[in-house]
């Protein structure tokens, strides 16, 4: 193959593989604690075929992409794209590389590995066993962008933990008197119903839930409604507190000495869980209140807390995300800033991070960053 033909080969792979992470994208908030994954069916530069995995426990991706195919006799001569490795193994379906095998196709196109200890590279050696041609790692970090929760969480043993914070530009989240309604606007606020939509649980703690009785559910937008995990070291929230209505499923995280049994009843009640771990200097374990989620299958978890839990969470090295949404407006130094201590002492040893993107919402700046 010439240089200009490899070329022209390589545009190609990723503009039909940036089609199966669009489709992919559809199944965000739908289909957790399996990954989102597009597929498309290629024929002689024409997409014949397309399919997304649509909802946890039915049809995989591929499945939907060769099943949509009305001229299966193009398969043998057909290349097939799909963000993540085919899977090699039977779980609520049936492994999706020997439905490719047994459909003929003789190129499969891969956008990164499946790092799930059931898969790890033997779907595509399933594939080459079979004589396919296989490719793998166009457009890898896009791909594993796009299921950084699923990948998190089998390489780490643990959620995905993004931090949410809505603060000033001087970075305070509340007055001095504590008042943090509303720091930013209407269309920031959509926007964190939709970022909750898409992650498996919300995690808040009883500072914050007491100060604003948030209820941590989706309402103003289209979506599910994320577990509410909340910290409670003493079990003080009222049992009147929206946290704890029907809406949406409630864990509650205690620490060992201070289960109470007529509280506990009182939550059980509810159907509420009640979990107790154990204490890390002034706070709960964050450690184990992860492992214990990571068990529970919850592959992601947004944090909208307060500066000490922020503060915690980012001096254990436990942010994987960071969503900070800026309003124009500043409340001085009296206000409650974004972090509490972060044990940063020389200017040289800064928490560090890096911008991955800037959005206006109304006049509110929605500034995404991951750690460095």
């Amino acid at each position: 193959m010439n240089i200009k033909s490899t070329e022209r080969t390589r545009l190609d792979d990723e503009a039909f593989m940036r089609r199966c992470l669009e489709l992919a994208a559809r199944g965000a908030g739908m289909v957790s604690p399996n990954p989102m994954v597009g597929s498309v069916v290629v024929h002689q530069g024409r997409i014949i075929g397309e399919g997304w995995h649509q909802r946890y426990g039915e049809a995989h991706a591929e499945v939907n992409a060769i099943g949509s195919v009305r001229e299966p006799e193009l398969l043998p001569e057909s290349v097939l794209y799909v963000n993540l490795e085919p899977c090699s193994h039977f779980g609520k379906t049936p492994p999706c590389a020997d439905l490719i095998v047994g459909s003929n196709i003789r190129r499969v196109v891969v956008g990164c590995l499946d790092p799930h200890d059931k898969v790890a590279g033997k779907g595509i050696a399933t594939l080459e066993a079979a004589g396919i041609d296989v490719t793998v790692g166009v457009l890898e970090d896009e791909s594993e962008r796009l299921n950084e929760a699923f990948i998190t969480s089998h390489r780490k043993g643990r959620p995905f933990v993004a931090l949410k914070i809505a603060q000033t530009l001087d970075g305070r989240i509340a007055t001095a008197l504590g008042a943090s309604k509303w720091i930013t606007g209407p269309d920031s606020r959509t926007e964190v119903h939709r970022l909750r939509s898409r992650y498996d649980a919300v995690l808040s703690s009883s500072s914050t839930i007491i100060a604003d009785d948030a209820e941590l559910t989706v309402r103003h937008c289209d979506g599910r409604h994320p577990i509410r995990v909340l910290l409670d070291r003493r079990l003080q929230v009222p049992i009147e507190a929206k946290v704890f209505n029907d809406q949406a499923e409630t864990i509650v995280f205690a620490a060992a000495d201070a289960s109470e049994p007529c509280r506990i009843k009182q939550l059980n009640e509810r159907d509420i869980d009640v979990v107790t771990v154990g204490q890390s200097g002034s706070g709960l374990d964050l450690g184990e209140v992860f492992a214990e989620l990571h068990r529970r299958k919850v592959l992601s978890v947004m944090v909208e807390g307060g500066s000490r839990l922020c503060a915690a969470l980012v001096r254990a090295r436990l942010v994987d995300k960071y969503y900070v949404f800026v309003a124009p407006k500043f409340f001085g130094g009296d206000g409650l800033p974004s972090f509490s201590s972060l044990d940063v002492v020389h200017p040289e040893h800064p928490v560090r991070f890096r911008f991955a993107g800037c959005t206006m919402f109304g006049d509110d700046l929605l500034v995404e960053a991951y750690p460095a």
